[in-house]
């Protein structure tokens, strides 16, 4: 049976620089999916052209358009970088140009070229769920996205502030807290089922 290797982690993207590559509707989605998600995020987009989504979505975030072919300076102080162009030469130039400089990248669609996968995510309030498929199937990812946003809670960001507060006042060491944390929260579970 396969199994999921992957290893999840939550980037706080407005400390980075992100390079975009590419102005189609991939290169739209993944910007989209990108701001929707951390709209503060700092992007880069390079392509010689933007569809007009992606000019009116530019001007919502931290997003610069360049209007130009892909250059390898364009990596330049960048942490992440995702390739999207229609042109597999130029995403395969862009993988190695990013390998060469230990720059992590994604190019879409093409997961033997990618350092991490863009999964189905849901956020409400302080709560985020990531949902991988391994890159095998983004449908599913999907699916499993809107399944979490109708089971989880909408006032489930008020249990997390009232967790939050409640955790301060507990005395004890590490261990005890986490027993006692545990028991607070054991009837969360049920409820959600």
């Amino acid at each position: 049976m396969d199994r999921n290797n992957l290893y999840p982690i939550f980037l706080k993207t407005k400390n980075l620089n992100i390079l975009i590559v590419g102005g189609g509707f991939v290169a739209e989605e993944k910007l989209t999916f990108l701001l929707k998600s951390s709209p503060d995020a700092h992007v880069l987009m390079v392509a010689p052209f933007f569809r007009e989504g992606t000019i009116a979505l530019a001007k919502k975030g931290c997003v610069t358009l360049i209007k130009d072919n892909y250059k390898k300076a364009y990596i330049n102080g960048r942490h992440m970088v995702v390739a999207t162009t229609d042109i597999p030469e130029v995403n395969v130039q862009v993988w190695a140009d990013c390998r060469a400089e230990a720059k992590l990248v994604n190019v879409a669609d093409n997961p033997p070229y990618c350092d991490f996968y863009m999964g189905g995510i849901v956020t409400k309030g302080n709560v985020k769920v990531a949902i991988s498929t391994n890159g095998k199937s983004p449908t599913t990812a999907k699916r499993l996205r809107q399944f979490f946003e109708d089971v989880i809670p909408e006032n489930i960001d008020d249990l997390v502030k009232n967790l939050n507060e409640y955790r301060k006042t507990i005395k004890g060491d590490f261990e005890e807290k986490v027993e006692q944390l545990n028991e607070f929260t054991k009837g969360l579970v049920e409820k959600i089922k």
